[in-house]
């Protein structure tokens, strides 16, 4: 019997493993274009709503580990890692990406596990996260898509998880932005479209999202994409 990995390719699934793109979407809908969403577990929640969203104007995805899970693409240093093989060899017409929340958060610098200690070391500081952030540009603009910067989404001052010190995605986005300008990388700024929205949006002392919040997101996410195809 074949593997569910290769009936899902053989019978061109829409919805198969995007652990290998550019077979899939090289196949099954030549007439629209290819989107990737580049991102952590905040786009993983509105992702669905994009695709819905865009089903009749492009085919969205994203990453995906070979369990067919949607993979959390993290901070800039696990970008760096794995820029390339995100990219793949598909011709992608927008690449929707974000890096920020990972890399503000706390770590243990012995075993780079996840910490609630304020003297442990961010992920990545800003110096290392604008070293990791310009790697990742230029990879990308390699590709000829039109690019799309997401900024960092705010957050409570006290959340659950991993220590994320208050104020910290202003900084990092001001670092970003600057990155982009340089680069002439349209922004879509989710930090100020969540802001004024945080109590209503977001899951109390969490940087996570109700389902109510990621559909927001997704249709914020869906109109700049769409202005940029």
């Amino acid at each position: 019997m074949n593997s569910r990995r290769d009936f899902l390719i053989k019978t061109l699934s829409v919805s198969a493993v995007f652990a290998l793109p550019n077979i899939v979407l090289g196949i099954t809908n030549k007439k629209l274009p290819n989107v990737l969403i580049i991102g952590d577990s905040i786009s993983i929640g509105y992702l669905p709503f994009v695709k819905e969203l865009m089903k009749d104007k492009a085919l969205v995805t994203r990453p995906y580990n070979e369990d067919g899970n949607p993979e959390n693409c993290q901070g800039t240093t696990n970008g760096v890692k794995n820029i390339d093989r995100w990219i793949g060899d598909t011709k992608w017409d927008v690449i929707h990406f974000n890096f920020g929340l990972h890399d503000i958060k706390h770590v243990d610098p012995v075993t780079r596990e996840n910490s609630k200690d304020p003297e442990h070391p961010h992920q990545a500081d800003l110096k290392q996260y604008k070293k990791n952030l310009e790697v990742i540009v230029e990879k990308l603009k390699t590709t000829g898509a039109k690019l799309v910067f997401a900024t960092t989404t705010p957050y409570p001052d006290e959340v659950g998880g991993p220590l994320r010190d208050p104020g910290m995605p202003e900084k990092y986005n001001k670092a970003a932005l600057k990155i982009m300008k340089k680069n002439g990388i349209a922004v879509n700024d989710l930090y100020d479209y969540v802001l004024p929205r945080m109590e209503e949006l977001q899951r109390p002392n969490n940087v996570h999202f109700t389902e109510s919040g990621s559909r927001a997101l997704a249709e914020q996410v869906a109109k700049v994409i769409n202005d940029n195809l």
